[in-house]
């Protein structure tokens, strides 16, 4: 929860209608680490309490919805044992980034009262994903080879 919290508030980029950051690599990597529940709670909250620190208060509840969804489609798609390089891993974190996209999408049209304000997010969201995909892999490559998963609940 603290990482994914630190990485969402210290490596920001501003953009109309809100920010990106490297934080999905990091929920990526939760849900390998911790598995469902683990993921759910670690994206969620640590996402929440950034946007509550950060000042972002209108955000806090639909992110805590949004990434702890985020977390746990990831983790229950993830193969187990995991693989990192499996059509699956690409699938857990296409979803995961899916989930992501949409929900952040449907709250900003809430928020901002348009559907074309929510829309307008899909370029950003889309980025600041695959730069989260980049990053889970290629810390997760490392990870897997070093075969740090054994010391973490892979079920």
């Amino acid at each position: 929860m603290a990482l994914i919290c630190i990485a969402t508030m210290f490596f920001i980029f501003f953009f109309p209608y809100g920010y990106a950051h490297l934080v999905n690599g990091f929920i990526f990597l939760a849900a390998f680490f911790t598995g469902n529940v683990g993921a759910m709670l670690a994206a969620g909250l640590g996402s929440a309490l950034a946007d509550v620190l950060g000042g972002w208060y209108t955000w806090v509840i639909p992110t805590l919805l949004i990434k702890s969804v985020m977390g746990l489609v990831t983790a229950m798609i993830l193969p187990r044992p995991f693989r990192i390089k499996s059509f699956r891993t690409l699938l857990a974190v296409l979803a995961g980034a899916g989930v992501m996209i949409t929900g952040y999408t449907v709250a900003g049209s809430i928020i901002y009262g348009s559907v074309a304000a929510g829309v307008t997010q899909i370029p950003g969201l889309a980025a600041e994903n695959a730069v989260g995909i980049i990053l889970f892999y290629v810390i997760g490559s490392r990870l897997q080879k070093a075969n740090v998963g054994k010391f973490f609940n892979q079920k």
